[in-house]
């Protein structure tokens, strides 16, 4: 029986992915690193050390993430105070409905809990979330499974009760991990083959992840 749901920020909710994706190829190429959308892809949601590794792994040990991630969140940050962020289609009434039939909510994302409750307030999401959960919480980020594994702890409830919302593959082998029912709501790509092992579902989009909690 499903009693929670929890869902990813950035690509679910949130329409931001394609401002890291942007940022992060901009910001390495200022270090020089020509960096592309699909390397920015590659390190989706993934928590800093499977970051470095595989960023090393494609431009060289001496790749200085530290130095490029600060960049990347100078750009970004300044992007943001200006234009704002925006929710993806579907999200508020997605949330309303789940509210009003009674299911728990939690946001489990790898951004500081400071900023992802400005970002979902800003587009008047928040109150809708009984919990936000970030990476920084627990030992592991995703793509291993600890995030997932607090979050439902958090809402009182086994993972096994909860849908999970995730975009890349990171984030779906975080939550299938878990043991949550993880649904694909693809963003910027469709990793759907290689991952159709892990998921419960696929959704074109939130406009039916009700309708899917629903019938099951």
């Amino acid at each position: 029986m499903i009693k929670a749901v929890i869902s990813d920020m950035d690509g679910v909710m949130l329409d931001t992915e394609k401002l890291y994706v942007r940022f992060w190829c901009e910001a390495a190429r200022f270090y020089g690193y020509p960096m592309q959308k699909e390397h920015a892809l590659g390190i989706r949601s993934m928590a800093r050390p499977f970051a470095i590794e595989k960023l090393q792994g494609w431009f060289g040990r001496n790749f200085d993430y530290d130095a490029v991630r600060n960049k990347r969140k100078e750009l970004m940050n300044a992007y943001v105070a200006e234009h704002g962020v925006e929710a993806k289609r579907g999200a508020k009434e997605l949330l309303v409905w789940l509210k009003a039939n009674g299911y728990r909510t939690a946001l489990a994302t790898a951004t500081p809990v400071e900023r992802a409750s400005s970002y979902m307030s800003q587009v008047g999401l928040l109150p809708y979330f009984d919990k936000i959960i970030s990476a920084r919480m627990v030992a592991h980020g995703k793509p291993e499974p600890d995030v997932y594994l607090y979050a439902a702890a958090q809402l009182g409830v086994s993972p096994e009760e909860c849908v999970a919302l995730e975009d890349s593959q990171n984030g779906v082998r975080s939550a299938a991990a878990a043991g949550c029912k993880t649904v694909l709501v693809p963003d910027l790509d469709n990793p759907e083959e290689e991952l159709r092992p892990l998921l419960y579902a696929v959704a074109k989009d939130l406009t039916q992840v009700a309708e899917m909690i629903a019938d099951k």
